[in-house]
């Protein structure tokens, strides 16, 4: 692949951003061109339900077919841009691959997004965020799983480990912005060392320039957002021409995903109103510093 022809902020290597890319370019093309998908369908000889598949990220189109549609669409001057993150999407190799035990099916599309996004905005109820878990925290919940073997933990917890190097990384590194309700500083996992552990790095987290930790105190009150739970709002780079984002739930069962623009804004809504009753970033320090000498008395 020719990364010269990306941009930098679509070069993460995740073939699930690549898609979405693919996808979302072609469904607003193909609607911005006035028309339906049975002329798309119609224009590749194929059915309707094969472009639904193209739209939807589920099927990549081949490069010939690719072409057809940017020219149908008025868009010959983006061919090339597009056969790039085709081959980007076919040839990516996500760092997890090797991991499989250790990875769902419904997570290993919520990794390809999360290791593609520009920003995530997490509002927390129980644990502190993954992104920002200790080695030992993040095994002492993993262990709460009791279905899992020992090697089937020390695969999750290399796993949460190293999805925290896209906070790290020289190119673009995810800027996270994180709510933590104030009893996740009080929940206990892994004993008090594990914890002293945790929030000191957590105190220190905050303190890095992409990284925004604000906590909830007790006496915030309720929000609309705290009667919903947990969850993610994940921004892509503008790159991905209008791309609204995308809000993601995880359940007991699997991850669940919000990508109507409709229900996006009510989760963005949320968010505000969750940042503007959530300690300051000087307060929620002294909040954690709090808690951190709770634990070690």
């Amino acid at each position: 692949m020719d990364v010269s022809a990306v941009p930098p902020a679509l070069r993460s290597g995740s073939p699930a951003l690549f898609k979405r890319t693919i996808a979302l370019s072609l469904q607003r093309w193909r609607k911005d061109a006035g028309l339906a998908q049975r002329d798309a369908a119609k224009r590749l000889d194929r059915t309707p339900q094969h472009i639904s598949n193209l739209e939807s990220g589920e099927r990549l189109p081949s490069a010939a077919d690719l072409e057809l549609l940017l020219d149908m669409y008025g868009k010959p001057d983006r061919i090339i841009f597009m056969r790039e993150l085709l081959s980007a999407a076919k040839r990516a190799r996500n760092w997890w691959t090797a991991m499989s035990g250790a990875v769902p099916k419904w997570f290993d599309l919520y990794l390809g997004l999360e290791s593609g996004a520009c920003e995530l905005c997490t509002f927390e109820t129980v644990l502190v965020p993954g992104l920002l878990q200790t080695r030992d925290y993040a095994e002492a919940v993993i262990r709460g799983n009791g279905d899992l073997t020992p090697e089937q933990v020390a695969q999750c917890v290399e796993l949460r480990m190293g999805r925290q190097q896209i906070l790290e990384r020289a190119e673009d590194p995810v800027s996270l912005w994180a709510v933590i309700d104030e009893s996740v500083l009080y929940r206990q996992y892994g004993g008090e060392i594990a914890m002293h552990k945790q929030l000191t790095a957590l105190l220190e987290a905050s303190e890095r320039p992409r990284i925004d930790v604000q906590v909830l105190p007790y006496g915030a009150g309720a929000t609309v957002a705290q009667q919903g739970g947990s969850f993610m709002v994940m921004l892509f780079p503008p790159e991905m021409e209008n791309d609204p984002g995308l809000v993601y739930l995880e359940l007991l069962t699997g991850g669940q995903y919000f990508e109507n623009p409709a229900e996006i804004a009510e989760y963005r809504r949320a968010l505000t109103r969750l940042h503007a009753l959530a300690a300051d970033q000087s307060r929620s320090r002294e909040l954690i510093q709090r808690a951190l000498k709770e634990v070690t008395r």
